[in-house]
């Protein structure tokens, strides 16, 4: 015990010290301290402790049993989360202002009263818009110049991943940059749809939209941004998060160091201080305590060395040294041995109880009941076969889990699939995808070896395809891709094993996420379906079933998306639009046409109107013009946008092996020297 006194009585001293030190940056008889944040001056509560413009309330007066409140200047002004004298900053507070769906107005914002000493640093802080369907921008105060701008999407169900991510990059949320000396600024909504008088209205307009200038490194954090989304899109009220803004401020903005240096007038009243031109958004000059001082240079003698209390001899700060250290040393060994046994055995029951809890599940969905059983790897062979899921492992992410590449104890190379995150609907999509590819044996589909259930989302263990997805090969720099002839082939592909999906399986199965992005493609190019998360299997009886919609934006069926009504007819639109990118090069997602018209409908005007040669991929003109013609008819059937005027997938199948022989047959003609007519 008399080892350990001796680092007590440093850590009082020490203690001492500081308070000593901290106590000399206010003017005498001034109050230095509301709650746990300093008052250094120029700030103070009253005009005598304070410089003009640097005056800032306490509230509420002690003892009132509440937690006391730093506000700059009076109680209504914002409130102060730390005031900096070394950089001549103020952290406070910020605001957020709502504005409501068809709200167009451009009201002033003010962050903090115009005239005075503060103003926004421009670096350290960003101006964020918060919701979904519009183009926001923002002027200075008189609204003669804006200085920035930035729109925001609605997300889809491919964009979940990004807004659980927590960027503030397009998807419900903007941020942009704001101008030196700003201190408020006017902010303008242009709601989605506003030109027809009918603004957009999703998950995320429905609360309207928010303004808050926030600081950038707080911005960062992926926590932060996500509860200031939801507490406008789930509540459409002020966030309970404390989003800061950091403010300059200069002891004098009408003059800088040189100009107070000729009228023998500074503020650096300290000895050991020195006067700094302002670098950052505000005017004027500040000062500093010069080098191996610390405290406030703006009160006399406000500069000290640090202070140095004790002298102890070399040998007693050796053996004092020693003896914490052997204590530490095996007190952090305890520690570490206590910690990984508790923690292996935590492992255990938790490994013990996610498999139960997910064999239940799965033997819920599964028509074969001794499936689960030859199926199940363990979370221990999985782990050998990643290197413990080791980040250069990874071969992608998909729309429901982070995919690896790993190597079994016989060799045999396979893609496991986990979640990213640990929510009900994931832990259901994975096992749902089990139970669907259970059922399913066809030489385009995915091919699922088993599964692991003892983590709390199953792992998915697949058969491992090398060559990547299909956009991958589509979506390359320069003017050639994949060969006409390949597209052709993997167009077909497809086609039949969604044929078989929707009608040769033991129940019907809707993949609900048709795209290229799905589709993998082995060292041969064979098309491989896969992502079978979202995947639905109805029965007779369950046609038209109604579903929450899910799948990627520019696939969906519209009339799905609209009626909520599940068929298999989903299906074929989706495969439509792959068609129209197999036969264009052209991303569903984001192209469109001059007038901003989808790709698809601009793909079906220019059809109509026999101008198909202006949008097809130069390639497939070159390489098998006359199929691409054919291939394009099937394409506006599968994508009408009533259900029951597509074709069914096995039409689609039957149509496109007949213009498939007939390529064959005209390359076996012309090998021999022959012209087919």
């Amino acid at each position: 015990m008399r080892t350990l006194a001796i680092p007590v009585t440093l850590l009082q001293l020490a203690a001492t010290a500081i308070a000593a030190a901290a106590a000399n940056i206010a003017l005498p008889g001034c109050q230095s301290k509301c709650g746990e944040l300093d008052i250094p001056y120029p700030f103070g509560t009253t005009a005598g402790c304070s410089r003009p413009g640097f005056k800032v309330t306490c509230n509420p007066k002690p003892g009132a049993g509440v937690a006391q409140r730093l506000m700059l200047g009076d109680a209504g002004g914002p409130v102060v989360l730390e005031i900096s004298v070394p950089n001549s900053t103020v952290r406070i507070r910020s605001n957020t202002w709502f504005f409501a769906v068809g709200n167009t107005s451009m009201p002033r914002l003010a962050v903090v009263p115009a005239g005075g000493p503060f103003v926004l640093r421009p670096g350290r802080n960003r101006l964020v818009y918060i919701g979904c369907g519009f183009r926001a921008s923002s002027w200075t105060p008189l609204g003669a110049r804006a200085f920035n701008a930035c729109s925001t999407s609605c997300w889809w169900e491919d964009d979940t991943r990004r807004i659980r991510s927590g960027r503030c990059d397009g998807v419900g949320c903007c941020n942009a940059s704001i101008p030196t000396g700003l201190t408020s600024f006017r902010t303008q909504f242009q709601w989605a749809g506003e030109e027809t008088g009918t603004p957009a209205t999703s998950p995320c307009t429905s609360s309207g939209a928010a303004v808050v200038v926030v600081e950038k490194r707080w911005l960062n954090c992926r926590t932060n941004v996500l509860g200031l989304m939801m507490s406008l899109l789930a509540f459409g009220r002020a966030s309970v998060l404390v989003a800061p803004a950091i403010l300059d401020w200069a002891f004098d903005n009408s003059s800088t160091c040189a100009e107070a240096a000729k009228r023998s007038v500074s503020g650096c009243v300290s000895k050991h201080s020195e006067c700094v031109d302002s670098a950052g958004g505000a005017l004027g000059y500040g000062c500093k305590c010069g080098e191996g001082y610390q405290g406030n240079p703006y009160v006399r003698d406000g500069c000290q060395r640090p202070s140095r209390h004790l002298h102890l001899s070399a040998g007693l700060i050796f053996a004092m040294g020693l003896g914490i250290g052997i204590f530490l040393l095996l007190l952090v060994l305890a520690t570490i041995f206590a910690t990984k046994s508790l923690k292996d055995r935590k492992a255990k029951k938790m490994r013990e109880y996610f498999f139960k809890q997910n064999r239940g599940l799965l033997l819920q969905q599964l028509v074969d009941k001794d499936i689960a059983e030859r199926m199940i790897f363990s979370l221990e062979e999985l782990e050998n076969a990643t290197n413990k899921f080791d980040k250069a492992r990874i071969l992608g992410g998909g729309g429901h889990g982070t995919v690896y590449k790993g190597i079994l104890s016989d060799q045999h190379v396979v893609a496991i699939k986990m979640s990213k995150l640990v929510i009900q609907r994931e832990i259901e999509g994975f096992i749902n995808e089990v139970a669907i590819l259970s059922q399913i044996n066809h030489r385009n589909v995915v091919k699922l070896f088993g599964c692991c259930l003892e983590t709390e989302v199953p792992l998915l263990v697949y058969e491992f395809i090398p060559n990547g997805t299909l956009y991958a090969h589509l979506h390359v720099d320069g003017p050639a891709s994949l060969p006409w002839k390949d597209r052709l082939r993997i167009a077909f592909e497809v086609a039949s094993s969604l044929a078989y999906l929707h009608s040769s399986a033991s129940i019907s199965i809707v993949h609900r996420d048709i795209k290229t992005s799905n589709i993998l493609l082995d060292d041969c190019l064979t098309a491989k379906i896969s992502d079978f998360g979202a995947s639905r299997g109805i029965t007779i009886a369950e046609s038209g079933v109604i579903t929450a919609v899910q799948g990627t934006y520019g696939y969906i069926d519209p009339e799905y998306f609209y009626t909520r009504r599940l068929t298999e007819k989903n299906d074929v639109y989706s495969y439509g639009v792959m068609l129209v990118e197999l036969l264009t090069r052209k991303k569903p997602t984001i192209d469109m046409s001059l007038d901003g018209v989808s790709l698809v409908a601009h793909f079906v005007q220019l059809l109509s109107e026999d101008r198909l040669s202006e949008i097809l991929d130069a390639q497939v003109t070159e390489e098998g013009e006359e199929e691409a013609k054919q291939v394009a008819a099937i394409a506006a059937l599968c994508v009408q946008m009533k259900g029951n005027d597509r074709p069914t997938m096995r039409h689609v199948e039957m149509r496109l092996q007949g213009i498939q022989s007939s390529n064959n047959f005209r390359a076996i003609l012309e090998y021999k020297g022959c012209k087919s007519d």
